[in-house]
C-alpha cells in the first residue's frame, strides 16, 4: 500500500518524540545520575510495554537462541547506547547530540557490508559514508580530535552509541517473525535487568532529591521515546515497512536540533549547521539505488 497522509504523520510525529529525548536527557541529567536516568525510563518502558503485551494477549518468547540475540539486542540497542548518549549529555549540547545520532545509519552500511551477504557497500553508499564521517569531523573540529579533551570524549561516546544502534540493526533481523509487542517488552526488560544493578550500586539513587522538572523529564523520556515510540516504531513498520521509516533518519536530528533551540535556547555554530548539512546529505546519498539509476537511462535505439 502506498504511504497515505496518515503515515507521513505518524513519522513525523515520531520522529518529533525521538527527537525530544535529547532535550530530556539535557533537562535531567543536570540533577540526576547517569545510569540512574537510565534504569528509570527502562523501568517506565517496562510496566507500559507489558501492560500493552497483556493487552494484545501475547507472551514473553521462548526458547534459548532466540533469548541469546534478545540479550545482545537489549546491550548494544539500549542499555549501552542509552549510557553513553546520557554520559555524553553530561557535558555535550542537545542539538549536537542530534547531529552525532545522525551518522547512526551510515554506522549500520559499514556493518551490513561485513556482516551480511546481501547488503554490500557500492560507489553511492561508500561517499555517503565517507560524508558522514567528515561531518562528523567538522562537528567535533580537527584540533579537539588531537587534543582528547573530554568534551571530544563525551562526542565520541555519543558517536559510539550511533555506531551500536548499527550493530543493533543488524542483530534485530534475528528477532523477525516475533511477537512485536512481547519483543519489545522483553528488550526492555532486559536491558533494565543489566542497568539497574550497576545504577544501584554506582549511583545509590536514594540519596538524589531532583527537582519536579527533572523527574518530569524522566517520567517523559520513559513514557514517549521509550514507551510510546516503541510501538509507533513497529506500527509504521507493519503499515509500510522498514524502508519508509528509514526517512526518520533525516528528520530525528532536525527535531532534537529545533527543541533544542526552542527549550534550551542552544544556538549552532557555523560548524555545526555545516557539519548537520554534510551527514545528511551523506545518507541521502547512501539511500541511492545504483539499479533504480540505470533502468531511468534511455534504451539504446534498435
Amino acid at each position: 500500500m502506498s504511504p497515505r497522509l496518515t503515515d507521513y504523520l505518524l513519522l513525523v510525529t515520531l520522529s518529533a518524540i525521538f527527537g525530544a529525548s535529547f532535550l530530556l536527557i539535557k533537562i535531567s541529567v543536570v540533577e540526576v545520575p547517569t545510569l540512574t536516568i537510565v534504569a528509570a525510563r527502562l523501568l517506565i518502558a517496562v510496566l507500559i510495554l507489558f501492560a500493552v503485551m497483556k493487552m494484545v494477549g501475547q507472551q514473553l518468547p521462548r526458547g534459548v537462541r532466540l533469548w541469546m540475540w534478545i540479550i545482545l539486542a537489549a546491550l548494544v540497542g539500549n542499555a549501552l547506547p542509552w549510557w553513553l548518549i546520557t554520559w555524553g549529555q553530561e557535558k555535550v549540547d542537545a542539538g549536537l547530540t542530534a547531529i552525532l545520532m545522525a551518522t547512526m545509519p551510515l554506522a549500520t552500511l559499514i556493518l551490513a557490508h561485513a556482516f551480511t551477504i546481501d547488503e554490500k557497500l557500492n560507489v553511492w553508499k561508500l561517499l555517503g559514508v565517507t560524508l558522514g564521517i567528515f561531518g562528523v569531523m567538522v562537528l567535533i573540529g580537527f584540533d579537539e580530535l588531537t587534543s582528547l579533551g573530554d568534551n571530544t570524549i563525551r562526542q565520541l561516546a555519543i558517536a559510539g552509541a550511533a555506531v551500536c544502534y548499527g550493530v543493533n540493526a543488524i542483530i534485530t533481523k534475528q528477532l523477525v517473525g516475533s511477537p512485536r509487542r512481547a519483543m519489545a517488552a522483553s528488550l526492555m526488560l532486559v536491558s533494565l535487568v543489566m542497568v539497574a544493578p550497576f545504577a544501584i550500586i554506582i549511583d545509590q539513587p536514594w540519596t538524589v532529591s531532583p527537582s519536579l522538572e527533572a523527574v518530569a523529564a524522566i517520567v517523559m523520556l520513559g513514557v514517549f521515546p521509550s514507551a510510546l515510540g516503541t510501538i509507533m516504531l513497529f506500527a509504521i513498520v507493519a503499515r509500510q515497512g522498514a524502508s519508509f521509516l528509514s526517512q526518520i533518519n533525516f528528520l530525528v536530528p532536525v527535531f532534537g536540533v529545533l527543541w533544542a533551540f526552542i527549550f534550551l535556547s542552544e544556538r549552532l555554530s557555523f560548524n555545526a549547521i555545516l557539519a548537520l548539512a554534510i551527514i545528511l546529505a551523506g545518507v541521502a546519498l547512501a539511500r541511492i539505488n545504483p539499479n533504480v539509476l540505470k533502468s531511468k537511462k534511455p534504451k539504446e535505439a534498435l
